[in-house]
């Protein structure tokens, strides 16, 4: 996958943008953006894109930290790692098994645990802009 560069305007854009996103997606996607970026506003239609859950039903794991949208055949999985500070915390959530799995795995703040995170992934970078805008930027980083 070539890196590719998005700007949605509204908060509408950024879920139209996870739908056309959503079928292209698999295994482990981290979202990474400071706090109101638009991370769980573009899961929100990478979910509904899956067609396992509508927006409403959509919200962060910031205090859960999991959500699991979808039946157990094709679930996707949202994870919010912002209130962990440490490794040991992040290990006994099961990331390892949920990697494994094959389904689609949606990581918030999981850049704060590099050490944890699979080489084989996508990353999607969200930036506020000054005028309510986000850029968002698709990529793939090297295996090495």
């Amino acid at each position: 996958m070539e890196s590719r560069n998005y700007r949605t305007l509204t908060e509408d854009d950024t879920i139209a943008l996870g739908r056309e996103l959503a079928g292209e997606l698999s295994g482990v996607v981290l979202l990474i953006g400071n706090l109101g970026a638009g991370k769980t506003t573009l899961t929100k239609g990478i979910v509904e894109g899956r067609g396992v859950a509508a927006i409403d039903d959509v919200s962060s794991p910031t205090f859960t930290l999991i959500h699991q949208y979808g039946a157990a055949a094709k679930p996707v999985f949202h994870i919010d790692l912002y209130r962990l500070d440490e490794v040991r915390e992040v290990e006994t959530l099961g990331l390892d098994e949920l990697f494994a799995s094959g389904h689609l795995v949606l990581l918030e703040w999981a850049e704060r645990f590099p050490s944890l995170l699979p080489r084989d992934r996508i990353e999607i970078r969200l930036r506020a802009l000054d005028d309510d805008s986000r850029e968002i930027e698709v990529s793939r980083p090297p295996n090495t």
